[in-house]
């Protein structure tokens, strides 16, 4: 059902569950032909599930093709598919700057070879990013189902060192970019849930300018994209206590960063990747994820990766985009989508989590640049959580900001380099 108010969350409401949107024909490439009664069958088998909301993705270059350009007949586009989930009574949180999806970067020819710039320095660049999430907004901000805007899908791996071609910038300049772009999903859309959805970078890796405290002190929820291939599932295995508490220990985490006790927490990607799980596991993985999140007070919602298989008729995927969706390529149920289905049902009627356990120390140092890896897989922090999980203490954790010895963990992070396995 859709929210009587798309305003910012509380904690007291039912945890909201939701389906990351991969269209069944043509993947995202589908804007540039939409067909609507496809996209209505698509979000009719999404509304089947118990879902009651949808994140959607619009590719930049299509929106924005040329950097003083804004096409009205695309944002009517988006503002069409969010109008056929109102009909199915789904709300929609829509992503502004697309940018990355599914280890291919989507980046208009106005910042790519002869005309390269960086996005989140250049002055020109960071004012028509922001015109383009303000007309967005203000296009879809009457939607009477619109949760708000994010600002992106994981934008902040295109500043990660790990990148093959880096917008380098400060933690300053990253958090500028950040206020800026919500600021104008704000002043599009002035009742909206904002929010900014960074990659793991963001809060494992040390030399990463968007750091925890913007993803969870700036926009008006903490946002996780949680995968269990960022060295979680190939250090401890596929049915590890560690995977099945993988999402649990990354939301501890975000609150842990919390400037406010109540802050919501939103799980906005998970997903059962098969370059980890067998197709056996997948059931289990997607209840224990589902069950275990739902111990982290504050969580919002959980929103899967994803609706639909890639087809395999496309190219140059890795492997296990093509297995992800809890519907096959040709719109059949699969395994994930019934375990995803069970599972809503079930949170239901599932109580209220009980009041977590002690807190383990992650010492970041004082500077704004945090030295955070330690709470990577395998890192000190990280162990010293999963050992009193698994003695049963419900552990959370507590920011210190004081420099402490700690062991590294696995920083190879959850992004595009990460997906690129084969099955």
């Amino acid at each position: 059902m859709m929210s009587a108010s798309p305003h910012t969350p509380t904690g007291t409401a039912p945890v909201r569950f939701g389906v990351n949107y991969t269209p069944r024909q043509g993947w995202f490439h589908s804007w540039l032909d939409l067909d609507l009664d496809a996209v209505g069958e698509d979000l009719t088998a999404v509304a089947s599930l118990g879902a009651d909301h949808i994140r959607l993705f619009p590719l930049w270059p299509l929106l924005q093709p040329n950097r003083t350009l804004i096409r009205p007949r695309a944002l009517d586009d988006v503002r069409a598919v969010v109008d056929i989930a109102a009909q199915l009574g789904m709300d929609v949180v829509v992503d502004a700057i697309q940018g990355h999806l599914s280890s291919f970067d989507f980046v208009p020819s106005w910042l790519a070879t002869w005309h390269r710039r960086n996005m989140f320095t250049d002055p020109e660049v960071v004012t028509a990013t922001a015109q383009l999430v303000r007309a967005l907004a203000q296009r879809l901000a009457d939607a009477p189902n619109l949760l708000g805007l994010s600002l992106g899908n994981e934008v902040n791996q295109f500043s990660a060192s790990n990148h093959p071609d880096p917008d380098g910038l400060t933690v300053p300049e990253a958090e500028a970019w950040t206020r800026t772009l919500l600021d104008a999903a704000r002043d599009g859309a002035p009742q909206g849930m904002h929010t900014v959805a960074n990659y793991d970078a963001a809060w494992f890796m040390d030399d990463h300018a968007f750091t925890p405290d913007q993803s969870a002190q700036l926009g008006d929820a903490t946002v996780v994209h949680s995968w269990i291939f960022d060295g979680t599932g190939q250090r401890y295995g596929a049915r590890s206590h560690e995977v099945a508490h993988r999402t649990e220990y990354y939301l501890e985490l975000a609150r842990a960063f919390s400037p406010a006790p109540e802050r919501p927490l939103w799980l906005q990607e998970v997903g059962a990747p098969r370059s980890i799980l067998e197709e056996t596991d997948v059931p289990w993985f997607v209840r224990s994820t589902v069950e275990n999140s739902l111990q982290c007070p504050e969580l919002w919602g959980i929103t899967w990766w994803c609706s639909h298989d890639v087809s395999r008729s496309l190219a140059d995927f890795p492997p296990l985009e093509h297995t992800l969706g809890l519907f096959d390529e040709d719109g059949r149920l699969k395994n994930s989508g019934a375990a995803f289905r069970d599972a809503i049902a079930a949170a239901r009627e599932q109580p209220a989590p009980a009041p977590r356990g002690r807190a383990i120390d992650l010492p970041v140092g004082p500077d704004p640049l945090l030295l955070r890896s330690a709470a990577a897989p395998g890192g000190s922090v990280f162990e010293q959580w999963m050992e009193a999980s698994r003695a049963g203490e419900r552990p959370t954790l507590r920011v210190v900001r004081e420099l402490a010895d700690v062991t590294a963990g696995d920083t190879r992070t959850g992004g595009a380099a990460a997906t690129r396995v084969s099955l």
